[in-house]
């Protein structure tokens, strides 16, 4: 580099770049990992902003003659700044670091001081002594997981889903007293309402809600005080409970000190809990993204049963093909979310005596699976959901094709008879009614008297 500046660390001096406020250590990580381009991503460092943020607060109150007013004051400005996302170049630093994630938690030190520095116009902050003040690499990463992991499925997943399950809503209320055929094992089954079928969409959606907020219980619990192996070494009597505290008013939710530092710097089993919840909800739209591409299917030769909205050309040699394309979308975020899954479970089954040191990869997996599930649950309500409409004409001509609605005829003809009504309508082509007839277990008139499709439902 040609313009650079002199930093130094433990281990000696490393130039930097002179435009950037990282330091030495940031530095050091961002020349010994240049592995893949996947990069911290901008919710944790977020979330870190936040807890550096919210330590300096408690080590003001805990430890005032370190932290003075002015630094406290010179550290918020630096953290407000990361936390409105202005300082998005400053963290470069890859997932594929220390298991740690100590250079990460170094590389908003060296920013925040650096930064803060410049605010107060002089050498006044130093990354470890000031910033990292009453912590370690090893308390804060696993705390800023937590705090990513609830702000950024509130800010972002929990609203598009609420807004899909109204969509939903809506849907059921307008398609009540459409009858169509129900399907299981792929095969034709007996009749239901497409509202009830709705029903069933926004029920799973509504349980896979639930199950996510369920998981902010544990979620909630935060490693900060338990410092390099859970003892505390170095923090104030009573800091992890403050810290708790002001995280708890910066974020407007309820987090709380994990009672035993020695678990929660060893295990990440809140995240496997809670990212189970997001790989639940991954099923559920794998589920209703099937049923409506296959409901959708045709449009003359599938089932045909619904429409939804063409949104942009399906084929580059089948003029007037459209596909269902935001389905498709939802069916693949689906099988990342699942794969992410495995990967969080696995790096959560690593931890080593006093530290799991998989923590960037789960890190990483956890926030894309927010971040990817929140952006199509919208995109797909927004671009097929809302646009869903009954095709009643062919739903009515299905039901009335149906030779399950046999099991209508159960209480008159008993179960082996109606079977043979099936049977015989199904190889001679004809209606069920004929069939009944032609066998004479009914009379037209009877046959009409207790044959009701939609008293089935």
């Amino acid at each position: 580099m040609d313009n650079y500046r002199i930093e130094h660390d433990s281990m000696g001096e490393v130039k930097v770049p002179a435009e950037r406020l990282w330091g030495a250590q940031t530095q050091r990580s961002f020349e010994n990992f240049k592995i893949g381009v996947e990069k911290m991503p901008p919710e944790l460092i977020r979330a870190f902003a936040i807890l550096k943020k919210s330590c300096a607060e408690a080590n003001r109150e805990l430890l005032p003659e370190k932290m003075t007013e002015e630094k406290l004051s010179a550290i918020s400005a630096a953290c407000d700044e990361i936390i409105a996302g202005k300082l998005p170049n400053e963290f470069p630093l890859a997932i594929w670091q220390t298991g740690s994630g100590t250079q990460t938690n170094m590389n908003l030190n060296e920013v925040i001081a650096n930064r803060g520095n410049r605010i107060a116009g002089k050498k006044l902050l130093h990354p470890n002594d000031d910033v990292n003040m009453s912590q370690s690499s090893n308390d804060t990463f696993p705390a800023a997981i937590h705090i990513a992991a609830i702000c950024e499925t509130k800010r972002t997943l929990l609203p598009a889903l609420s807004g899909l399950i109204d969509e939903f809503s809506r849907l059921e209320k307008e398609n009540e007293g459409i009858l169509k055929c129900g399907r299981t094992h792929l095969q034709d089954a007996v009749p239901i309402r497409f509202s009830q079928e709705i029903s069933g969409w926004k029920a799973l959606l509504d349980r896979s809600r639930e199950q996510i907020i369920l998981s902010f219980e544990t979620l909630s619990n935060l490693s900060l005080g338990g410092t390099a192996v859970g003892t505390g070494l170095n923090a104030p009597k009573g800091f992890d409970r403050l810290v708790a505290e002001k995280i708890s008013t910066a974020t407007n939710h309820p987090f709380k000190t994990d009672p035993n530092k020695f678990h929660s710097l060893s295990s990440q089993d809140e995240a496997v809990f809670a990212h189970g919840a997001l790989k639940a909800l991954a099923a559920d739209l794998m589920k209703i993204a099937n049923d409506i591409r296959w409901l959708a299917s045709g449009p003359r030769t599938g089932l045909g049963e619904i429409t939804i909205p063409a949104n942009e050309p399906g084929s580059s040699i089948m003029p007037g093909k459209v596909n269902p394309t935001q389905c498709e979308a939802v069916t693949m975020v689906a099988a990342q979310v699942m794969g992410n899954d495995a990967t969080v479970g696995f790096a959560a089954s690593q931890g080593n005596f006093q530290l799991n040191v998989f923590l960037p990869v789960i890190a990483y997996n956890y926030l894309q699976s927010v971040r990817l599930l929140g952006d199509v649950v919208e995109s797909f309500r927004k671009n097929c959901v809302s646009g869903i409409k009954p095709n009643v004409e062919k739903m009515t001509e299905n039901v009335n094709k149906s030779l399950m609605l046999a099991a209508a005829l159960n209480p008159s003809i008993g179960y082996e008879n109606a079977a043979k009504t099936v049977k015989r309508a199904f190889e001679k082509n004809i209606t069920l009614k004929e069939a009944a007839v032609e066998l004479r277990f009914l009379s037209e008139e009877e046959f009409d008297r207790v044959f009701r499709p939609e008293e089935m439902t």
